[in-house]
């Protein structure tokens, strides 16, 4: 049975991704605070498949940092097969109140840490003829208002999936998955008038589940054999009315 990794998991989207791919996988849970959420998910998978899921901490700051991760996760059953860069901070960062450190988490969460964490497990994932899924983001083309910083990191990222699509064959394969308007925001506060304007700019006029980026990261996992340095918006046509 072949192993994913998957980073940011113990809540949100990654938490159904790794559900998703539990289906058919192993699975590394990767966290960074949320321990309990993290163990959690763990003994909800393992109560299904005795020894197919574990839980791993890293808090992706630096590459020695994702160098340790890779490693102990490549140890966890004898190598990784599939990497899902999903873990992300996401913050606003308007013109003139923007500082170093708010460019150091955006860019190092949503794009250093990819980066180094795809190179470090780049021969276990060609062993495998692996894969790597990337989340992007719809406005790494079509900037946010008050967000240029994550715009930035998640442009970067769409960027990172082709030249890794390109470095990486023919053994690995390299995608990415755009969301939408999936879940809202944990750390802004969002009333219903701002939702109302967002939904009335999504031609399917309603916001996705979870899990409709879950099923997308396994179809690119598991039936996507041809198939590399995509970007696939799962938006509802958001993408068309930005």
């Amino acid at each position: 049975m072949r192993s994913a990794l998957i980073t940011g998991a113990a809540a949100r989207l990654g938490r159904a991704i790794a559900r998703e791919l539990h289906r058919d996988h192993r699975v590394i849970i990767h966290y960074r605070s949320s321990a309990a959420a993290a163990q959690q998910l763990v003994d909800e998978l393992n109560a299904i498949r005795p020894g197919s899921a574990v839980a791993l901490h890293s808090d992706l700051v630096s590459a020695a940092d994702c160098a340790r991760l890779a490693e102990q996760a490549a140890q966890q059953w004898g190598g990784v097969d599939v990497l899902v860069n999903n873990a992300s901070a996401f913050f606003p960062t308007p013109v003139g109140s923007a500082t170093e450190e708010h460019w150091d988490q955006l860019i190092g969460s949503n794009l250093k840490a990819p980066f180094f964490l795809s190179q470090a497990l780049a021969q276990s994932l060609a062993q495998g003829s692996g894969c790597i899924v990337n989340m992007a983001d719809i406005h790494a083309e079509r900037p946010m208002p008050r967000h240029p910083i994550y715009c930035a990191a998640k442009a970067g990222l769409v960027m990172l999936t082709k030249s890794l699509a390109l470095e990486l064959a023919p053994q690995v394969r390299v995608n990415a998955v755009a969301p939408g308007a999936i879940l809202w925001p944990e750390q802004q506060t969002v009333d219903d008038t701002s939702k109302a304007k967002v939904l009335e700019r999504i031609p399917l006029a309603r916001t996705g589940g979870a899990e409709d980026i879950a099923r997308t990261v396994r179809f690119l996992v598991s039936d996507a054999p041809y198939i590399s340095g995509q970007v696939i918006a799962v938006d509802g046509g958001r993408n068309l009315n930005i």
